[in-house]
């Protein structure tokens, strides 16, 4: 899984705070905000990343066949 470095959780608790505050009206302080980002990355975490690998192997899919035409479309007549 992969790992944020401290800027990264810092930002990220911080909208999280901001996200509560505005729709809740709720104030949570670092160890809320980092339990409901650990939370999260745990759940979602290796989902994501998964459909990010199934997303790129269907590009390259696509990107594999239209080489092997393009590839084909090089041929010239032999007589």
């Amino acid at each position: 899984m992969y790992e944020l470095n401290e800027q990264e959780k810092k930002q990220i608790c911080d909208e999280i705070a901001q996200f509560f505050r505005e729709e809740y009206d709720l104030e949570l302080g670092i160890i809320g905000t980092g339990n409901i980002l650990d939370f999260f990355q745990g759940v979602l975490g290796c989902r994501v990343y998964n459909k990010a690998l199934d997303d790129a192997k269907k590009f390259y899919e696509k990107y594999a066949d239209n080489m092997e035409t393009d590839y084909y479309a090089l041929y010239r007549d032999v007589r």
